[in-house]
């Protein structure tokens, strides 16, 4: 790029950010785009209006630079006024409410409008500090604005701040006349923790926040991310420590957080974050540790090598964390870090399937998996031993026998199987293996080694939330609901932001029904209809239940709607169609479900209750 195209200016930054904007699309994703579409239009007219322009609208977040810090802040009073009083009519739970950070400084603007530097990054931080429907500004900024603006400041002081080398002094901005905004209580909403218990466990407990990608090339997110799904993965080999699961953790990428709110959100102590920046063949990772409990800073640690020794690097940043955590567990036996592939390219092109893999499980996207498991196939061609590319390949495989796409089941059973083998093979400690040779295993109903084998995945990485949603499972079909319900509830402990824990709470609606706990049954079917309002067996199991408690007409309606949502799914189970071990099970499901739908007399479920 042309130097010339690149200009330094003083500029005044404004970064706002909604607060909760993920539990809000959870609980309503219509109202809450609507809500959001209707705050962007206030956002730009008001910045427009006071001489600034939009840089950036992405997702829930905004970003725009003024030619003066009075028009950043006007513009900011302006806009949470209208914004929070918009929302007044509506239960504090269901109000969309920003946070907004400004600062005065030095950034880089290219031709095409977007800014880069020190100034950006210290208002995306600045936005973190401020209250729910608050202002926070940077000393430059009061002192720049002071007599200028209709409001007063409060002294936040001297705020160490992530990729930030010297504090930043913040105030808060209050509208004159206007008091300290109440703030909503510590604990979290009922629709965040889905009723489970975020007090701090026992043992040292620690979330890795997605490593921020320095490089400027959206092309390398996978390879950060990959660094630090890595970092999680040996961490949670380490039985002394509760480690929370890597899609709870990413639900934070690419957002200023308040590393205290964070603990509280995931209920941990110990956070972890960092930068990587990679430049040809070198790579830079920076990592800190934090006690979210005082914001202490209890470890630093800046790592130079060449891209050749990112894998060295990952073992420092692991072991240094330990170290730093837990003394206690320096004298304690540390599992064997994972081998490295033998090639770097190959990882590179293992990561991206296994990011393919996570999105096409999400999504359901076929095609996608068929792209991800040819690039696990050409990371294989290089390096044979790559546990990430055989892992994928397994995951996918399964993937299609699960949802019934494979169009040769069988070849996919076996493909899928001998990758999970050559796993255990290379390393038998890897606990990734035995969970997809349990969950091909159990494809084929070969109950007793699928349950082995889950079994033993739990038993090498406790903190998989993965594993332990599908050892619960299983558990609860083979016959062990209770069992099943203590593994899928620890899970949702591990992972209480795991995109996916609705399906969690379908499980676990179905092994509460077999533990005969009707209510809890339609309790967690209630808490899956919220991310997962169309799937027919969340109310089958709600039908069920509700025979179980004797209230045939609430069973009709629920069968109603789940026959509305899915008539495939309903008429195979009338028939009699279930992959459940023991025949009680299967005959209680059966029945339950053809008294709901008028198919049986009710009082043959009296004895099965």
């Amino acid at each position: 790029m042309d130097r010339a195209e690149l200009k330094h200016r003083l500029t005044a930054i404004l970064a706002a950010d909604v607060s909760g904007y993920s539990r809000l699309m959870a609980a309503d994703d219509r109202a809450t785009v609507v809500a959001l579409d209707a705050a962007r239009k206030v956002f730009r007219t008001q910045i427009e209006a006071n001489q600034g322009r939009v840089i950036d609208m992405a997702g829930d977040s905004v970003l725009a630079a003024f030619g003066t810090a009075t028009g950043a802040v006007a513009a900011a009073l302006a806009i949470q006024q209208e914004v929070n009083t918009a929302a007044e009519s509506l239960p504090e739970d269901r109000r969309m409410r920003f946070r907004i950070g400004v600062h005065l400084g030095d950034v880089i603007e290219k031709a095409d409008g977007t800014v880069y530097g020190d100034g950006v990054n210290i208002a995306a931080r600045l936005e973190g500090l401020a209250e729910l429907g608050g202002i926070s500004i940077s000393d430059a900024v009061r002192g720049a604005v002071r007599g200028k603006v209709a409001a007063a400041f409060e002294d936040q002081g001297e705020q160490t701040v992530k990729n930030i080398p010297e504090p930043v002094r913040a105030f808060r901005v209050r509208p004159q006349g206007m008091a300290a905004a109440a703030q909503p209580a510590s604990r979290p909403l009922p629709d965040a923790s889905f009723g489970i218990d975020l007090s701090l466990p026992d043992k040292p407990s620690i979330a890795v926040l997605p490593f921020v990608n320095m490089s400027g090339d959206p092309e390398q997110d996978y390879f950060t991310d990959g660094i630090t799904e890595d970092i999680i993965t040996e961490l949670s080999r380490f039985h002394e420590l509760f480690v929370i699961a890597r899609n709870s953790s990413f639900t934070y990428k690419d957002k200023a957080v308040d590393l205290r709110t964070v603990a509280k959100e995931l209920g941990v102590r110990y956070v972890l974050e960092g930068s990587i920046r990679k430049s040809a063949n070198r790579v830079r990772v920076t990592a800190q540790l934090i006690d979210a409990l005082n914001g202490r800073h209890i470890w630093a640690e800046k790592y130079d090598r060449v891209l050749e020794d990112v894998f060295l690097v990952q073992e420092e940043i692991t072991q240094s964390i330990i170290v730093a955590i837990a003394p206690e567990i320096e004298a304690a036996e540390r599992s064997k870090l994972r081998q490295r592939p033998a090639s770097l390219s190959a990882y590179e092109i293992a990561l991206r399937a296994s990011a393919s893999a996570h999105e096409a499980r999400l999504n359901h996207d076929d095609s996608l998996r068929d792209r991800a498991i040819a690039e696990a196939k050409r990371a294989l061609a290089i390096d044979a031993g790559s546990a990430l590319a055989l892992g994928t390949l397994a995951h996918l495989q399964w993937q299609r026998l699960f949802f019934r796409t494979a169009v040769d089941r069988d070849a996919a059973w076996v493909e899928g199987m001998a990758a999970a083998a050559k796993m255990i093979e290379l390393d038998h400690s890897h606990s990734r293996g035995y969970l997809f040779k349990g969950l091909l295993l159990n494809e084929r109903s070969r109950w007793d080694e699928a349950l082995s084998c889950l079994q033993q995945a739990n038993l090498l990485n406790p903190n998989d939330m993965f594993a332990l949603v599908n050892l619960g499972y299983v558990e609860a079909h083979a016959g062990h609901p209770e069992a099943g319900i203590e593994h899928i509830r620890q899970s949702l402990r591990i992972s209480p932001r795991e995109p996916s824990r609705y399906f969690s709470h379908i499980m676990l609606s179905m092994a509460y029904f077999f533990a005969k706990d009707y209510e809890n049954t339609i309790v967690h079917a209630e808490i899956a209809a919220i991310g997962a309002p169309t799937s027919p067996a969340l109310h089958g199991n709600i039908a069920m239940a509700q025979v179980g408690l004797g209230n045939l007409a609430k069973a009709r309606a629920a069968i109603d709607e789940a026959r509305r949502l899915g008539p495939e799914y309903v008429d195979i189970r009338l028939q009699g169609e279930m992959p459940y071990r023991k025949p009680e099970l299967r005959r209680r499901y059966w029945m339950f479900l053809r008294i709901a739908a008028g198919l049986e007399d009710p009082s043959v479920a009296d004895a099965l209750r």
